[in-house]
């Protein structure tokens, strides 16, 4: 009973935030106006953001570059990412949803994409209310590994200042990667060279910035050892990571309410939010 009376207040705020940013309206930017340096196979793909702006009276300048899942072959927009908008838009921080192009087996298209897309905001930043030292990358499933490709191997202006992985595709190893990305991203005859180039939990470093990592111990679709040997990579070198495992789920819930430990999980999250 203590225990629920603790966390009443931030139960009542996490259904309240809600309310409050219900009506914010995202600012939607063409990321190539000028055209993509890597073009993609399929060209009615485009690269979109949809930038979401907390209220000026609750701006704290922080931004999250939010990088859906799909298993690089679709994405997916709502749970994995504009539904997250109010979660961090009611907390001051900016939401910034990349859609950003299938590889076709081509990794450069959306890497440069999600760098690009870190760019955007620091070049934004002051319009937008930004601190450039303050601007984090998320992503889940497959948006997780392309989020890790960006705070393990971006540099300058692409390089996050934190990083949130949730359920991710890690390695890039056939024998624990999650296929279809692998496939995707790749191609299905990847050199061992590139797919350990790719392996994120290798390209760890000191300099890698904070991490979140959140998973499900029964997600059979991208086996647990992924972010886990993420998080163990971290701690081997020092950086600040966290992480969370949470005892059902499976894979793919991101904002759905349906996963069981959804409460817990955005109270543990805003939590870790607010810890540094």
């Amino acid at each position: 009973m203590k225990n629920i009376l603790k966390a009443l207040p931030a139960l009542l705020f996490l259904l309240c935030s809600s309310v409050v940013s219900a009506a914010t309206k995202p600012i939607v930017l063409d990321l190539w106006p000028n055209g993509a340096p890597e073009k993609s196979s399929d060209l009615k793909d485009t690269a979109r953001v949809y930038v979401y702006l907390p209220d000026v009276k609750h701006v704290t300048g922080r931004a999250v570059v939010i990088c859906p899942g799909g298993g690089y072959a679709m994405l997916a927009m709502e749970h994995e990412g504009t539904d997250w908008a109010e979660f961090f838009t009611s907390q001051g921080i900016a939401a910034i949803v990349l859609k950003y192009r299938m590889p076709h087996g081509n990794r450069k298209v959306p890497v440069s994409d999600a760098m690009e897309a870190m760019r955007l905001v620091r070049r934004n930043a002051k319009e937008w209310r930004i601190d450039v030292d303050q601007v984090g990358i998320m992503g889940s499933s497959a948006g997780g590994h392309l989020a890790s490709v960006v705070a393990t191997m971006g540099k300058g202006n692409t390089a996050p200042n934190f990083q949130i992985l949730f359920y991710p595709v890690i390695t890039m190893n056939p024998g624990f990667t999650h296929i279809g990305s692998h496939d995707n991203f790749l191609g299905k005859d990847a050199r061992k060279k590139t797919e350990q180039e790719y392996s994120t939990d290798r390209q760890v470093s000191r300099v890698t910035p904070r991490a979140y990592i959140l998973l499900s111990d029964d997600d059979h679709t991208v086996l647990p050892a992924n972010g886990v040997n993420y998080y163990l990579a971290c701690y081997r070198h020092d950086v600040p990571a966290s992480l969370h495992v949470y005892p059902t789920g499976g894979h793919g819930w991101g904002m759905k309410q349906s996963f069981p430990y959804h409460i817990e999980m955005l109270l543990d999250f805003k939590a870790w939010l607010n810890s540094f």
